[in-house]
């Protein structure tokens, strides 16, 4: 599997969408392998959105949990979301409801079995390091969907392996919380005593870290057991989304350069994301020691992704037309890391937009947990409202600075508002190059599918 050329990346909040992946996935050949990489962030939210929202995408769901083991769980919650398009889904919590668990396991089971479809080529699904609290339970839920990678970013996946280990030995699954003023909080979940009944077997799916420097390569080489990593994604400063901070915390520079050498020398797979989207620049990777690219923006600007088409347009649009400016901001982002945006009219990304705006924070995905004065855990986000971040929640004035509700303006990026919700303005993450564009569509108001992008990536 090592002869992997292309792995498309993990976008968003369903930008990497089944329909996408199963495109990219299906495409592999040998000679000019690809690999489809599901966004797994808040797929619980995605599932009971587009269950809600009836039409194809809720078709495709209910036929994917048609499937599912343990089937009076599908069908409650089909029952439970299926046409209404309000039902809210439950926010993470160190101890989760049984039905938010029992979303959460549904949610990464259907939209891998949804990605598989049809073909016989491995598929990935992505998560962020930082959003740890569904880790237990999303990892397991695409490990029953027969799952065959795991990339994650956004922070150090230290703990993935043995995560990964339990559910194979048929053990309790543990994973790490962060407490800000407190001890980590350990969350646990065994699949066999909660569902109540055998469990299928289960296939390991080969893990991937996302990394932006040597020294963590080595870190984890070093630290976890032999054989624990698959590979590693190498990504630069020039790639979308989160991304690891610059070494001096303003910009970057030398001491941000990965050392692909050093990286080869530790014997395993690569492969570089971040401006790679040619078939020049796949060349270059290979010659220098790494097995493919990562490309992102290439995938998340086709036909298959799950953007918004309205909003994908515009972009398309701009960057034929080399206007479109993509900055790479320290502050939007409440994660703390660094977060690319593409300035695009109407989006968060306008500060007319931005200050006119209402802060909130109701979907609760990148909150922080915190030591409260009475010794329990309370959760803050430097995106909600100032005052409560700050004067009942106790984070600091200077931390909510130029924040932005990453997760609410995903969610309308990828055309998931309810039609009477709060609607927080759409944010758009790219990579710092479009330059594939002019090679990919004849005018301004043309578009492309993902295998005209593979077609391209491959020099075809």
């Amino acid at each position: 599997m090592n002869t992997l050329k292309i792995i498309q990346g993990g976008m968003g909040v369903n930008i990497s969408c089944s329909p996408l992946v199963n495109c990219v996935s299906r495409s592999s050949q040998p000679g000019r392998e690809t690999l489809g990489t599901l966004s797994g962030v808040v797929l619980e939210k995605v599932m009971t959105r587009q269950l809600g929202q009836g039409g194809q995408n809720a078709e495709a769901i209910i036929n994917a949990l048609k499937t599912f083991p343990f089937q009076t769980i599908a069908e409650e919650i089909i029952a439970e979301y299926y046409g209404k398009s309000h039902k809210s889904t439950p926010a993470f919590t160190i101890n989760p409801s049984d039905r938010l668990i029992k979303l959460t396991v549904c949610a990464n089971y259907a939209f891998v079995k949804m990605a598989k479809e049809g073909h016989d080529n491995p598929v990935s699904i992505n998560y962020l390091e930082k959003i740890a609290m569904p880790h237990v339970y999303a990892i397991f839920g695409a490990m029953l969907g027969g799952v065959d990678f795991i990339t994650m970013g956004a922070g150090i996946p230290i703990e993935i392996p043995a995560l990964i280990n339990a559910y194979l030995e048929g053990r309790s699954g543990t994973y790490k919380i962060p407490v800000i003023g407190g001890d980590n909080y350990v969350m646990s979940f065994d699949p066999q005593s909660f569902f109540g009944q055998e469990i299928p077997p289960l296939k390991r799916p080969g893990f991937i870290p996302i990394i932006a420097s040597n020294a963590l390569a080595m870190r984890l080489v070093k630290v976890l057991p032999v054989g624990s990593i698959y590979g590693f994604v190498v990504e630069g400063p020039t790639a979308g989304g989160h991304k690891a901070p610059p070494r001096n915390k303003v910009n970057y520079g030398e001491k941000d350069e990965v050392n692909y050498e050093k990286i080869a020398e530790l014997g395993l797979p690569f492969w570089i994301g971040g401006s790679c989207a040619s078939s020049e620049k796949l060349k270059a990777a290979i010659a220098i020691g790494a097995s493919g690219i990562q490309a992102g923006s290439i995938f998340a600007l086709s036909k298959e992704s799950g953007m918004d088409p309205e909003i994908r347009r515009e972009i398309l649009k701009a960057g034929f037309n080399g206007t479109l400016e993509i900055e790479t901001s320290m502050e939007i982002s409440p994660t703390g890391f660094p977060f690319s945006v593409a300035n695009l009219p109407g989006s968060i990304s306008d500060p007319k937009i931005y200050e006119a705006r209402r802060r909130v924070c109701d979907l609760c995905v990148l909150v922080s947990c915190y030591k409260k004065p009475d010794g329990s855990i309370g959760y803050r986000c430097p995106s909600e409202p100032t005052e409560h971040f700050v004067h009942h929640k106790g984070g600091k004035m200077e931390d909510t600075i130029k924040r932005g509700c990453v997760c609410n303006g995903l969610i309308t990026t990828a055309g998931l508002r309810f039609e009477n919700e709060n609607h927080e303005p759409a944010i758009v993450t790219l990579g710092d190059d479009v330059s594939f564009l002019k090679h990919l569509m004849k005018n301004e108001d043309d578009s492309y599918s993902a295998v005209d992008a593979i077609r391209y990536l491959f020099g075809e």
